[in-house]
């Protein structure tokens, strides 16, 4: 992306990346929003709560380590967030993703038997946001690098439901402005 904070992209209605997020995770059933900033800490902090709008549950957090990686997100967060029974993880550079796919997969984990991790698919391909018990908190914490937590699925497979939301949004991570596409965000900023 360069020198832009993708999370700070607007789309041509003038709401940021994040904004998306945080306004989809906010319209959710989700009980508590945390929002983890690392880098341009005060942009992103600004533009989730132009979008959250005043007096809406979005916490935010600063992750002081986020130069280590994807990993030191995840655990300020999962940090966080301690107390609570599961965790769903959304990633900042997925502002397709909607509330109602939010609340399939939280409602997947409500439904499963024994299974404690919930991945949404599209066609079979699995993406994010992924849902987590607090049982994996401890192993989240011990993540380390640049990395999510890709290998502990690969590790806990018979704890592991898919849940088939059949849109793409969970597929589409923005990383390039190839990816965004110009139709999507204002190219000005």
């Amino acid at each position: 992306m360069g020198r832009c904070n993708k999370l700070l992209l607007r789309d041509t209605f003038g709401r940021s990346m994040i904004g998306h997020v945080v306004v989809a995770a906010l319209q959710s059933k989700a009980d508590d929003i945390v929002l983890v900033t690392g880098h341009q800490r005060q942009a992103i902090e600004q533009a989730a709560r132009d979008a959250a709008g005043p007096g809406s549950r979005l916490r935010v957090i600063h992750c002081p380590r986020y130069e280590d990686g994807l990993s030191a997100s995840l655990k300020s967060g999962i940090q966080a967030v301690e107390g609570a029974s599961a965790a769903l993880i959304c990633l900042g550079d997925m502002p397709l993703v909607t509330s109602t796919i939010l609340d399939s997969v939280m409602g997947a984990y409500d439904l499963a038997r024994t299974e404690r991790i919930v991945v949404p698919t599209c066609r079979g391909t699995r993406g994010n946001p992924v849902f987590w018990d607090k049982s994996y908190f401890a192993l989240l914490q011990r993540l380390s690098g640049d990395q999510g937590a890709r290998a502990l699925l690969a590790d806990h497979p018979a704890e592991t439901v898919e849940v088939e939301v059949g849109d793409e949004a969970i597929l589409r991570d923005f990383d390039t402005l190839d990816t965004i596409g110009a139709d999507w965000f204002d190219p000005s900023d």
